[in-house]
């Protein structure tokens, strides 16, 4: 068994004295495991940095065993004196890692994965990432409906998800549900720039279906610290440094 892929490296774990097994999300394959023969060595080092892109080719004389991976380097991503980048990049590698099926292919998800891979610490990288985490969902099977209100199929106001649901409801609609409904961030529809409060909201809102989705597991700690730093810096930036 033999193929040939293109990959953003997830983690690293040395094995034995000088091999490693390492964790790739590739374009055609999805996340998949295999070990690298030198791995852990000084030489590989600079190769075998979670957010690297790398040319993986992976062998084994059978398609269920771990097998190996010789690897390539094709473009480093250094962000280990950044610290947003870096807890952007913790954050995706655990989400990945923690939603994905092994060897299930999502191209979709992996090319909006090397987007916000590329924007990482960026202005906008806040909003960019709350979208990729409705992609995350979407990918799951928990695609959330904000395109029109659950209640009356208007398009206009859009303001609260039905935690149940995951369906759109426009204000005037909601009513006395208002208060049990999730409020929907204005940034998530494409209209303007993520304030504060509105990244706030949208965190909120991921979480809730993302808890759903992967109970009963525990929310990666990496979303976490992304979340709260990327909160603090929106709201005061010499606080969050």
């Amino acid at each position: 068994m033999e193929w040939r892929d293109e990959g953003v490296l997830l983690s690293v774990r040395r094995h034995g004295e000088s091999a490693a097994i390492i964790e790739v999300f590739t374009a055609a394959h999805g996340r998949h495991a295999g070990l690298v023969h030198g791995g852990a060595s000084r030489r590989m080092a600079a190769t075998l940095q979670p957010g690297h892109q790398l040319d993986v080719t992976w062998r084994a004389r059978l398609d269920d065993q771990l097998g190996t991976f010789a690897v390539e380097p094709l473009r480093p991503r250094v962000v280990l004196e950044d610290r947003l980048a870096l807890a952007g990049l913790n954050a995706a590698c655990a989400m990945l890692h923690l939603a994905l099926p092994e060897r299930e292919a999502h191209p979709a998800l992996w090319h909006r994965t090397m987007q916000l891979l590329d924007g990482l610490g960026t202005e906008g990288f806040g909003a960019d990432y709350l979208r990729w985490e409705l992609r995350l969902l979407e990918e799951m099977g928990f695609a959330l409906d904000l395109s029109r209100c659950a209640v009356t199929g208007s398009h206009d106001d859009l303001a609260f998800v039905s935690p149940r649901t995951g369906r759109a409801v426009a204000r005037g609609a909601a009513g006395e549900w208002a208060d049990r409904l999730l409020p929907l961030p204005p940034t998530l529809l494409g209209q303007g720039p993520a304030a504060p409060p509105h990244l706030t909201d949208g965190f909120r809102l991921t979480a809730h279906f993302l808890t759903r989705a992967f109970a009963p597991r525990d929310l990666p700690e990496a979303r976490a610290r992304l979340v709260d730093r990327l909160t603090r810096l929106a709201s005061s930036p010499r606080q969050a440094d």
